[in-house]
């Protein structure tokens, strides 16, 4: 008979991963899988010095799990699909979405690492919905990641999709990892950058673009 918990934890894997719904066999699967992970953060819990079990901490393994779901959503979609919702319009100049704000996971210290992400593109023949970068965006960041990785592979599904006739991203963010440990530099931040097509060959339109993200 399933406890309150299995039923809980039930539910959250059924929310997460859509394949389970039919499957059984696979609702298992994820259903031991999380109970070996809520199992070792209680293991980490006590080895940092306090008691799992106590009141404040007693679902705390349980909250990790599901946070830690939620913050790698992006695992269960493919970023560039956002992107295929294009219209043909005759625009030739850039077009620009900055401030996208976005929070992803470090990947060495399942730190935290935010900011604001900057995309450009110049059309060829296709546009596609402002909401839409945003949506790619936060598709790729929400996954275990590397700011240069994730600017490189917001500038490729552009490119990828849509086709321009030349693409930028600049990404500025905040790497907790960095911030809050370690060497503890709180007040750095990091900027990356990837240049594609006319913004790599052309100086006037990466400047264009850099000015208007000051």
């Amino acid at each position: 008979m399933l406890t309150t918990n299995d039923k809980r934890d039930k539910q959250l894997l059924l929310n997460t991963f859509a394949e389970t719904i039919d499957n059984p066999n696979a609702l298992t699967e994820k259903l031991e899988q999380s109970h070996r992970v809520m199992n070792g953060l209680k293991e980490l819990i006590e080895l940092c010095g306090d008691d799992p079990e106590r009141d404040g901490l007693e679902e705390t393994p349980y909250r990790v799990l599901k946070a830690f779901l939620e913050y790698t959503e992006g695992y269960r979609e493919d970023p560039k699909e956002h992107l295929k919702k294009t219209f043909d319009v005759t625009h030739r100049e850039l077009v620009l979405v900055k401030d996208i704000e976005f929070y992803s996971t470090c990947e060495h210290h399942f730190a935290p690492f935010f900011g604001v992400a900057h995309v450009g593109y110049i059309p060829n023949k296709k546009i596609t919905g402002l909401s839409k970068i945003a949506r790619m965006v936060e598709g790729y960041a929400k996954r275990f990641q590397v700011q240069e990785r994730l600017t490189t592979q917001i500038a490729e599904a552009m490119e990828e999709i849509l086709e321009p006739k030349g693409t930028m991203v600049v990404i500025e963010a905040k790497h907790m990892c960095m911030c809050g440990r370690g060497i503890k530099k709180e007040k750095s931040s990091t900027v990356t950058s990837s240049v594609r097509g006319a913004f790599a060959d052309r100086h006037d339109s990466r400047a264009e673009f850099l000015s208007l993200i000051k």
